[in-house]
């Protein structure tokens, strides 16, 4: 078969994983998509002339290439809510199919977006958007399809949480923790979307969509941050035999979906009690399979493109 085309807008780190992945793993994909997948087209706004493009064509006109008529997918990673929004519905709206990590335009315009891409025969992939390499998008749509979700559970902020982990395991300050997560990476310049909570509850609000075919309501999550929280706090946690983690919730209620975003008191034995660091996870409770923990790297540039990639042999 032909090979499927590919564009990417964005070349940042997550941008430069999928080129890698791609690269390092090119046949077991070609094998188990059937056909190659090649990059032919990466577009940024800004240029990145010592990252190796395989080939590719580059342009600084991301808008262009989302336009493209000789492109199978565009895959949007330059973030943000309304360029990135802008660059998928123009793809859907021509019929391109569009795999994104971008959980801020699927929580806050995913029932708008699916529409287009059902009006279009084009696929949305958002495998990404969630939990880094934790594939609970596929696991939630697909193998866990035939069960009705009680509720649903997860540490889904991997800044957050390696925070959290910080002023537990070494008894730092907030602010001390956000610094040294800055330094590593883990946080943003700006942090805000990551320590008040508005990041997790994106994610949650896609997750509790999914499991509960409740659409998508961003607007109704309650959200709380971990800007608050002190040692003395995660010390009398310890004390009463509880750690402290930021978790996102959505629960079946008999009227209605609950979901909210919030410090929460984790019994030190709980399974969800041992995941520290960045590290991300969710559990999930249904009828059928009972319960299910899921857990992996909630970030980083090779996690999160080993989800953009599997998304593009979905398509492919």
């Amino acid at each position: 078969m032909e090979p499927l085309r590919v564009g990417i807008c964005g070349l940042g780190t997550v941008a430069q994983g999928v080129l890698d992945v791609l690269r390092r793993n090119a046949r077991g994909i070609a094998q188990r998509a059937g056909r190659e997948i090649a990059v032919v087209a990466v577009a940024s706004r800004t240029p990145k002339p010592e990252v190796d493009l395989g080939g590719a064509t580059f342009s600084t006109d991301v808008h262009a290439l989302a336009a493209r008529d000789d492109l199978d997918v565009v895959v949007e990673l330059i973030g943000g809510e309304d360029t990135a929004l802008s660059l998928v519905e123009t793809a859907l709206g021509n019929g391109t199919s569009v795999v994104t990590g971008n959980k801020a335009i699927v929580a806050l315009h995913g029932e708008g977006l699916f529409a287009l891409a059902r009006a279009n025969a084009a696929h949305l992939g958002f495998e990404a958007a969630v939990a880094g390499s934790i594939p609970i998008i596929a696991t939630l749509t697909d193998a866990l399809a035939g069960n009705e979700h009680d509720w649903l559970a997860g540490i889904i902020n991997g800044t957050s949480n390696f925070i959290l982990s910080a002023m537990a395991g070494e008894g730092q300050a907030f602010a001390d923790a956000l610094a040294r997560a800055q330094e590593l990476g883990y946080a943003e310049a700006d942090p805000t979307f990551d320590v008040e909570g508005v990041d997790a509850a994106h994610k949650l609000t896609i997750l509790a969509a999914l499991a509960f075919d409740a659409g998508f309501h961003f607007e109704d999550v309650y959200v709380e941050g971990i800007t608050q929280l002190t040692p003395d706090d995660i010390e009398y946690a310890r004390q009463l035999g509880y750690c402290i983690k930021h978790i996102g919730l959505a629960r079946r209620r008999p009227n209605g979906i609950e979901a909210r975003v919030h410090p929460v008191l984790i019994p030190q034995e709980h399974l969800l009690a041992s995941i520290n660091d960045a590290m991300n996870a969710v559990l999930v409770h249904s009828n059928a399979a009972g319960d299910t923990l899921y857990a992996g790297a909630g970030a980083g540039a090779l996690p999160t493109a080993s989800a953009v990639v599997g998304d593009l042999i979905n398509v492919a």
